[in-house]
């Protein structure tokens, strides 16, 4: 008796359960699920794997742990509700054959009787001797004069209710139908031992018998080299092509006024003097702005190491020119820190500044705007407020975003909209530095500068790892460390990105506290309170009125007291390796010994583990980043999938760095003397993902 006629399919090599009467979507919508669109698409959808199926092997050299084909007849078959088993032999031996989900087609393949040819793993048989094959692949023995594949079986990812035949046959169809002529100069690939594209491909979705697997699986082989080389020259061209056309717009000449008074006396009436790294940074800024080609520069560095002097400055470059600078920061506590650090460096020299966010109410919104389209509001600054509609500039020069990577293009543009037929300059910080290889590989059309100093002065930070088990001591400790005039934070994981489910481990934390620390003011902050509460609980703890601040990660950047000794994150072990640091960085801004403590709850992950030992044994923000990136991959490092960016799908930001040099140097070569042949070999990769070449 056959199993229930429920439909099982094959996906990428495994078995998949769709509920009867389950309805497929079109095979339009699954194949887009997957990236398959174009006839190119296809081409660059790649094996995960192969079989080999190039040889029969007889059933008495067969080897446990060996994928194997065999053929021979069913000698013994036997049909439950639960499994099909059968024996098959040749004139070598015998192999039991297992099916624990079948269809009644294959209890006809394996009729006692039938030839068949099986292919899979051989094992040892269960409650039986000698070997056997669980679910192997069931075809029809060679008939007379049938030959054997002359190549490898690639086996795909593949989608719901897709098959591996029909996807074998369509992308032999597009191999057939695509122009795989290359593009690459000739030179260029003699010079790097790279195989022809077509030859490439043809190898990788057809191996010869023979054929190195180990180099397949890990991407080394040469046909592999050529596509990940192919894929990052497109990228650089992509890239260098789009700063080509920014440089052709134009931008106001923001250079120094009455001798740069006003940035010359901004500098004069900081509390405390540029580091050498600042100064080097603002140099290289300073150039930009004076030039009448778009600033498009990232300026990088580590938690505390004054990214927002930058900033200032350059908005008072803006402002000195005669045109409005704005500043966009991603979250309302952010951008309004920003709002009272700034203003309260630009005030007194004059600077007519403005506050926009989205919780104003109508009549304040409306008299803010009018006064930022009149261009009373030299420096303005906000969240997403600025790029909502009813909000246009009179003469914006400058625009700044801080923490970048959490806006997409789009809102980047919003806030670039330009002025009089003028494209503002673009500055962006972040405290998230970026590997060099991300750098090189997607941030190739930014201009980036380094602050790589910390203001002298600033102690190191102690990281430490405790169990949830010791919560209890923990607590205590941050008691004593309160009693001597000090302040700390305690920040709970946000849970599933809901800050309604966040606000049960975060309230259940304060009451703990609260309750066993007595004599110290305890604040909680998350991020659904009302707007109003949350200015008030900072500001409490900003003046030293609390003690300890409840927080979820609406503190993670930008909160600056330098009173504040102790950190510590709960279930540090669910947070990011980013996340991590920016938080340890909310301490060490005064001249006492911090801490930072890792709470962490057990058992811990791979790779929870792997994050507190690269957190607690470093503090070089260039490495974390190095490490969160090989942890997360460059898609989810650098935020929301902006729209135009070019993810990579075959080459690895680790591992092939060496090909990322060797891009560069290669895109500037080739738009240098055939601008047109490199355009076709971008667009050919990247021309229907995204638009990348139009962004």
């Amino acid at each position: 008796m056959p199993a229930p006629k429920e439909d099982y399919y094959r996906g990428a090599g495994r078995p998949k359960l769709r509920q009867k009467g389950e309805k497929l979507a079109p095979l339009s919508e699954r194949l887009a699920r997957i990236g398959l669109a174009s006839d190119w698409d296809f081409v660059l959808h790649l094996p995960l794997r192969y079989e080999d199926e190039t040889a029969i092997v007889p059933i008495g050299s067969l080897k446990a742990g060996v994928t194997a084909q065999v053929e021979g007849e069913v000698t013994l078959e036997r049909v439950t509700p639960r499994s099909l088993t059968a024996e098959v032999a040749d004139a070598t031996g015998r192999l039991q054959v297992r099916l624990l989900h079948f269809y009644p087609s294959q209890v006809r393949q394996l009729e006692r009787g039938s030839r068949v040819r099986l292919y899979g793993e051989a094992r040892p048989a269960w409650g039986a001797g000698g070997l056997e094959m669980v679910h192997p692949k069931v075809r029809r023995a060679l008939a007379e004069g049938e030959r054997l594949p002359s190549t490898l079986t690639p086996v795909y990812p593949a989608g719901e209710g897709i098959t591996q035949l029909w996807l074998r046959k369509r992308i032999a169809r597009a191999l057939l139908d695509v122009d795989l002529s290359d593009l690459m100069p000739e030179a260029l690939r003699v010079k790097l031992g790279l195989p022809r594209l077509r030859e490439a491909l043809l190898y990788l979705h057809r191996p010869p018998p023979g054929a190195d697997l180990s180099a397949l699986q890990e991407r080394t082989a040469p046909a592999w080299k050529r596509l990940k080389f192919d894929e990052l020259l497109a990228q650089q061209i992509a890239l260098r092509h789009s700063r080509a056309l920014r440089s052709a717009a134009r931008a106001p000449r923001l250079a120094p006024q009455d001798g740069g008074r006003l940035t010359s006396r901004l500098i004069e009436g900081l509390p405390f003097a540029l580091t050498g790294a600042q100064l080097r940074v603002w140099k290289e800024v300073a150039a930009d702005l004076a030039s009448a080609s778009p600033m498009n520069r990232l300026v990088q560095g580590d938690v505390g190491s004054g990214k927002t002097v930058i900033a200032a400055l350059a908005a008072c470059r803006a402002i000195e020119s005669g045109r409005q600078a704005a500043l966009m920061a991603p979250t309302e506590i952010l951008a309004e820190q920003h709002y009272r650090g700034i203003s309260r460096w630009l005030e007194p020299l004059g600077v007519r500044t403005a506050w926009l966010s989205g919780h104003m109410k109508g009549a304040e919104k409306r008299e803010m705007s009018a006064r930022i389209a009149s261009g009373e509001a030299q420096f303005v600054v906000g969240t997403h407020a600025l790029i909502q509609d009813g909000v246009a500039f009179h003469s914006l020069g400058l625009a700044i975003i801080d923490e970048q990577h959490r806006f997409g293009v789009e809102q980047r543009l919003a806030l670039r909209g330009g002025s009089g037929g003028l494209t503002p300059h673009l500055l962006m910080l972040s405290a998230t530095p970026i590997p060099r290889t991300l750098a090189m590989s997607y941030l190739a059309d930014f201009d980036v500068s380094v602050i790589d100093e910390l203001p002298p002065g600033r102690k190191p930070v102690s990281t430490r790892l405790v169990s949830i088990a010791r919560r209890d001591e923990l607590i205590a400790a941050v008691g004593s460390e309160i009693s001597r005039g000090r302040q700390a934070y305690w920040v709970c994981p946000l849970i599933d990105e809901n800050e309604q489910l966040d606000l049960t481990p975060a309230k259940t934390a304060f009451e703990e506290i609260r309750s066993k620390l007595p004599a110290a003011s305890v604040g909680l902050i998350h991020g659904a309170l009302p707007q109003a509460e949350k200015d008030a609980v900072m500001e409490s703890f900003k003046e030293g009125k609390t003690d300890l601040l409840v927080a979820t990660t609406v503190i993670e950047v930008g909160v600056d007291v330098p009173n504040a000794t102790v950190m510590v994150i709960e279930h540090a072990e669910r947070f990011g390796l980013a996340q991590l640091h920016q938080l340890r960085g909310r301490v060490g801004r005064g001249s006492e010994k911090s801490w930072c403590v890792l709470l962490y709850g057990e058992p811990l992950s791979e790779t929870g583990r792997e994050r507190l030992r690269v957190i607690r044994q470093s503090s070089d923000g260039f490495e974390i980043a190095r490490k969160d990136l090989e942890l997360r991959g460059p898609g989810e490092f650098l935020g929301a999938r902006q729209s135009g960016m070019p993810m990579l799908r075959f080459a690895s930001l680790e591992e092939d760095g060496d090909l990322i040099d060797l891009a560069r140097e290669a895109a500037a070569e080739w738009l240098r003397t055939d601008p047109q042949t490199a355009l076709r070999h971008a667009k050919r990769w990247f021309a229907q993902r995204e638009g990348f070449l139009e962004a």
